[in-house]
């Protein structure tokens, strides 16, 4: 699994964990839905940070809940 794709996973968990979904958690983080669709259809290839942090925000999680999950710790270089 490359960064991404790790990302994707994330994302997916934690629309699923809330009861929600992409559009919902990226508009309370103060963010564009696009930004987030963009990773999942893979037209952004390197994620960046903020974008992570702002759907962060939206979910109500810190960075540091976002990446405490074990397949962060064994992702593949793309």
């Amino acid at each position: 699994m490359n960064l991404n794709e790790a990302i994707i996973k994330r994302i997916e968990e934690i629309c699923e964990e809330q009861n929600s979904n992409v559009c919902d958690i990226a508009l309370r983080g103060g963010m564009s839905p696009s930004a987030i669709y963009d990773l999942f259809k893979g037209r952004t290839k390197c994620s960046k940070v903020i974008t992570v942090k702002r759907f962060c925000e939206g979910a109500g999680i810190t960075l540091s809940e976002f990446f405490d999950r074990d397949y962060f710790d064994t992702i593949e270089d793309d």
